[in-house]
Formats: structure tokens, sequence, C-alpha cells
């Protein structure tokens, strides 16, 4: 989402597209709740028609690529939101580097760091409206 929490988590092999991938995880999403998605940002690996129409098929939701304007390290916007969410997680020791066997595994890590994160933003939020009480 916009803050860069997780919606849904999806490891899938190498030898996968990512155009594939994402198809899938919008497909499980719709299944559970297919309102919740409007507008979804992604890089130039999933550019096409085809992809586009397939997820405004599965949820309703436009699909807008974040382009690179110029060479060299530019900012990208939108981008950022992604790459903070992945620094967050390689916080996490075991996600630091891929060791599982399983991509189960690799999922249920990254949820639980997700999982971690927001009850820590949850108890700073608790803790900064309980002392004005």
């Amino acid at each position: 989402d916009t803050l860069g929490l997780l919606i849904s988590v999806l490891v899938i092999n190498a030898n996968c597209s990512e155009q594939k991938g994402g198809a899938f995880v919008v497909h499980e999403m719709a299944q559970a709740d297919a309102q919740t998605l409007q507008l979804v940002w992604v890089d130039q690996g999933y550019q096409g028609e085809n992809f586009a129409r397939v997820i405004e098929q599965l949820c309703g939701a436009k699909v807008e690529v974040v382009r690179r304007s110029e060479a060299g390290f530019v900012v990208l916007p939108k981008r950022w939101v992604v790459e903070r969410t992945f620094g967050w997680l390689n916080q996490n020791r075991r996600l630091s580097k891929d060791y599982e066997l399983l991509p189960e595994v690799s999922e249920a890590m990254i949820q639980g760091a997700m999982i971690r994160l927001m009850l820590q933003r949850l108890g700073e939020q608790y803790e900064a409206t309980s002392s004005f009480i």
C-alpha cells in the first residue's frame, strides 16, 4: 500500500516471469477482497497491454508503470515506497539472505517481519497518545 505495508506476499521461482507472478498475487487478493485495489504502480518489468488488461479484469484496478526518465541514479516517484519496505525487511537477519528451502517459509518470514513492524508502530502510537491522558 502507499504506506509501504504489505497487502499480499508471494515468493516465486526465479524462472517465473514478473508479469505472471504479479497477476497471481492480484488474483489471490481479488478473491479475498476485489474492491481494495484501485491503482497498481509497477516497474518496467510489468509493462504491456496484456498485464494491464489481466489486472483490470481481475480486480478493476488500473496499472501505472513508473518509468525511468534519465540515465544514472534518480529517485523515482512511488518507487521509494517499495525500496523502503525492502529496507525494513532486510533488518531481519533471516530475510537478509535467501536461506530458506521452501518459498512458503520465506513468505511466512516476510509476514512475520511485517507483523512485527506494524505492532511496533502501534505501540509507538499508543505510547504517544497515552502520555496525554
